[in-house]
């Protein structure tokens, strides 16, 4: 009984340990607990040539000291790179650094795409995977099919209930929810800064992409999806496809977070200071219960080292 209680105690203070050293909170204050299942990051596989939480396959490859690409500069390509795990936290916060570029100074494609999607590691021709998906799908689409009033490269997202198709002739115009111009293709430009996408995800309240591409550490928005509504078990992928263009496609790390705040800023800007506000109680409050549940752990602990030492005492 007694070996019993001290374990539990012991558990406790280690479990109470990780959330503290943990927790951490980004540049806009949301609470973050990193989740190591959905990330990955140099050299990216094991000894045994794989990786614990991801697999990769298709026209993929992987330098251990660079990057994992997609796909290579060449046409016909198609590469994928798919969790092994749904995503089955409600809130959650994925960063990722890629690169875009190839040989060509103007005929390049056909893009990447990142998924949160119910089926997973399949071959297809929306980017690489398949069409009619559940889920929802960001498309970073390099090569225009047809006329548009916006410039290329193009960010846009679609959420899929798994029957309606990819308007494939019109780069998903049909099927977009929201869509920004980025210049995130490095081509000839020798870009000297790391591109990356943050997405922020709230259950049932909003859905958020800001884009690194001008200067380090600039976030640029690029879209915001309201009332979106992602399926609880969604597995985290990348692809990539060519075609009669071609562009090599690479991740080169991809940072996951659980977020364990409420949302800092509701969509609606006329509350936000009053929601921010509230998240911030909500942090201060959360940290105050895991400070005080060890705490009374720790007491725990001490009440039994003082009881063992009387028992010795006695002996």
């Amino acid at each position: 009984m007694k070996a019993l209680f001290k374990g539990l105690a012991l558990t406790g203070l280690a479990i109470c340990s990780m959330f503290i050293f943990n927790v951490t909170a980004d540049a806009d204050g949301e609470s973050t607990v990193p989740l190591r299942t959905h990330s990955i990051y140099m050299p990216y596989i094991d000894q045994d040539l794989q990786n614990r939480w991801f697999d990769f396959g298709a026209d993929a490859v992987v330098n251990t000291n660079k990057y994992i690409r997609l796909t290579h500069d060449r046409q016909s390509q198609t590469g994928w790179l798919w969790s092994r795990l749904p995503l089955t936290t409600p809130n959650w916060q994925v960063e990722f650094e890629f690169n875009i570029d190839g040989e060509h100074p103007t005929l390049h494609g056909d893009g990447m795409a990142v998924w949160f999607t119910t089926e997973r590691a399949q071959v297809g021709p929306v980017f690489g995977f398949i069409d009619k998906f559940e889920g929802l799908g960001i498309f970073f689409d390099t090569y225009a099919n047809s006329r548009h009033t916006h410039s290329f490269p193009y960010v846009m997202a679609m959420v899929g209930d798994g029957q309606t198709e990819y308007d494939q002739a019109n780069d998903g115009k049909r099927n977009e929810v929201a869509g920004c111009e980025a210049d995130i293709r490095n081509g000839a430009k020798n870009k000297q800064i790391s591109t990356k996408a943050r997405i922020t995800y709230y259950k049932n309240n909003y859905l958020e992409v800001k884009l690194q591409y001008k200067a380090w550490d600039q976030w640029e928005p690029c879209f915001t999806i309201p009332n979106v509504t992602i399926p609880s078990f969604a597995y985290l992928g990348f692809t990539a496809l060519t075609g009669e263009v071609s562009d090599n496609h690479d991740i080169i790390s991809i940072t996951t977070n659980n977020i364990i705040s409420v949302p800092p800023r509701p969509f609606k800007p006329s509350i936000r200071q009053q929601d921010s506000s509230s998240s911030s109680w909500f942090s201060l409050l959360f940290v105050l219960k895991l400070i005080a549940t060890c705490a009374f752990l720790g007491v725990l602990v001490l009440v039994y080292r003082m009881y063992k030492n009387q028992s010795n005492k006695r002996f």
